[in-house]
């Protein structure tokens, strides 16, 4: 079995010493491996298509959740077929969201010996992937105010605070009573493929969160859950704020973390299991894939890929 490991060297919760242990129970069981260390934001995507170009079997990507979402993008630069590379994970980031939603180990080590496990056992499971625009994206994404909140998020990071719960929240909230989000709803929605038995969405939107998976993200230990129904082997979910009142946020807020999370209301719209849609709006608002701030866009244009990936776990 042919594999590469990308290693991001900056990840948040795994040092170089853990890293060298990891490496070296990777390479023990994995005796054609190579070992690649991330030197720059996009060398994952690079290190992802050269793996599927050169047909490795496996990928394994050691980090958090933006370097794993860079490996899946280079891996799938020429789209899904036989050739990708299947996927590992060993969590190494602040949230590790898409390990978690597997239903791996949180801790490096662990999640190390289950990759190792499934790889002796030939474990692979398919799941399928959101796409939107020209970029794919694993579990979440965001147009609006969680969008303004990770490029927040991606600012501090970058003046050398740790991306931390705390963090998120203080960004949060710093974020809706500053920001324009919630006195405009701009957003436009358009299903592709609209069910018959459910009327097309009207009116215009504030913010829109889309999810691949159940949960969304993760407030440290405690999963948010504002589309409970998502998930790997169905389409894409969505929950879109018609406003961004401060009774519907933090209702929706307190439904979205509750141990059986149902979020609902008149100033909500949720859908499940959706092929795509089209979200635009004038002007441009903030967007994220997979805790990645992407700027600000005029439209995001999504599409449920199923089967997309093979996954060890």
């Amino acid at each position: 079995m042919r594999a590469l490991l990308v290693v991001n060297p900056t990840a948040t919760t795994t040092g170089p010493r853990t890293r060298e242990v990891l490496v070296s129970a990777l390479s023990a069981q994995l005796r054609d491996l190579e070992v690649a260390e991330t030197t720059h934001r996009g060398h994952a995507i690079e290190l992802g298509t050269r793996a599927t170009r050169e047909e490795f079997d496996v990928v394994v990507a050691l980090g958090g959740d933006g370097t794993v979402n860079e490996v899946v993008n280079g891996m799938l630069a020429d789209g899904p077929g036989e050739r990708v590379p299947a996927l590992g994970v060993v969590p190494g980031g602040s949230a590790n969201v898409f390990i978690r939603a597997l239903g791996a180990p949180r801790d490096a080590v662990d999640a190390t010996g289950l990759l190792l496990e499934a790889l002796r056992e030939g474990r692979r499971r398919s799941i399928g992937l959101g796409r939107v625009n020209d970029r794919w994206f694993i579990f979440c994404a965001g147009y609006g105010l969680d969008a303004a909140v990770v490029g927040r998020v991606e600012k501090a990071r970058g003046r050398g605070r740790t991306a931390t719960p705390g963090l998120y929240v203080r960004s949060a909230v710093t974020q809706y009573a500053g920001g324009s989000e919630r006195r405009a709803s701009n957003v436009e929605l358009k299903i592709e493929e609209p069910d018959p038995g459910r009327p097309e969405p009207s009116g215009r939107f504030g913010a829109v969160i889309v999810q691949n998976c159940s949960p969304w993200t993760y407030l440290g230990p405690r999963p948010v859950n504002p589309c409970p129904d998502a998930s790997f082997d169905a389409g894409l979910d969505l929950l879109a704020f018609r406003a961004l009142g401060v009774t519907t946020t933090l209702r929706t807020v307190w439904q979205a973390l509750s141990p059986n999370p149902d979020p609902h209301g008149k100033k909500i719209l949720r859908r499940h299991d959706l092929s795509g849609f089209v979200l635009r709006s004038d002007p441009p608002l903030a967007a994220q894939v997979d805790g990645d701030y992407l700027g600000e866009l005029s439209e995001m244009r999504f599409t449920s890929v199923p089967g997309a990936l093979r996954v060890v776990v």
